[in-house]
């Protein structure tokens, strides 16, 4: 995935169709459990982004509660 500058800030676009990524809601599975997120996702190879907010807050937090149980 790159990012692409544009007037009035960046757009996302996928790295192999070159497309703009668009926010959808998405399932991630992760320790046998699954979530729902909204995330960029390409609509052309259906590639995800997670990115590092998302990879060290939310699924760190679901790795304490899975943990936890």
């Amino acid at each position: 995935m790159k990012e692409k500058e544009q007037a009035g800030g960046g757009n996302w676009l996928c790295g192999r169709c070159d497309r703009p990524l668009e926010l959808c809601k998405v399932q991630v599975t992760y320790l046998g459990s699954v979530f729902s997120l909204d995330l960029l996702k390409c609509p052309g190879c259906g590639a995800v982004v997670v990115t590092e907010e998302i990879a060290a807050g939310k699924m760190a937090e679901a790795e304490q509660i899975l943990e936890d149980k």
